[in-house]
């Protein structure tokens, strides 16, 4: 199934994940688009909070799928399927600018095409599937180097 995603021309699977070292949050992106090289991003941030790093790592990735011409569907693999919910939470929460920016994005995906679709599956990191592995070893194997280590205190 997932060779058939990633080989077709109109399918973005973005694979995410977070880690956490010495207060230090790192987050990486993989993109899939068929026939393209790997986009990969890492980030990282000082002293934020798991939820707000997960939701901009979701982000991030509708943001590369949806810059891509001729996208219709989209995937994000996530082993925080938590986040995503807060996405779709109408409530008033912490996490609100991350969440209608996501929102407004999706927003203008599915106005280019009402048969544009989008898809959050859950893969949590014990069940070791090879795409989801590679993100979370480059996650847990990225050592940032703080260009200011005196603001961590």
């Amino acid at each position: 199934m997932t060779l058939q995603i990633s080989s077709s021309p109109s399918t973005a699977l973005v694979i995410t994940d977070v880690s956490i070292k010495d207060n230090i949050t790192i987050f990486i992106s993989h993109v899939h688009l068929a026939n393209q090289p790997l986009i990969k991003m890492v980030h990282h941030a000082v002293f934020i909070t798991n939820m707000k790093v997960e939701l901009f790592a979701i982000r991030y990735g509708i943001n590369q799928a949806c810059i891509k011409e001729n996208m219709s569907k989209i995937i994000i693999v996530t082993n925080s399927i938590h986040a995503v919910k807060k996405i779709f939470d109408s409530k008033s929460h912490p996490f609100q600018s991350h969440t209608m920016a996501i929102l407004n994005k999706l927003q203008n995906f599915f106005i280019k095409d009402r048969k544009n679709s989008i898809e959050f599956w859950e893969c949590l990191s014990h069940l070791k599937w090879r795409f989801h592995k590679d993100v979370d070893k480059d996650c847990k194997s990225f050592n940032p180097t703080l260009s200011y280590p005196c603001k961590t205190s």
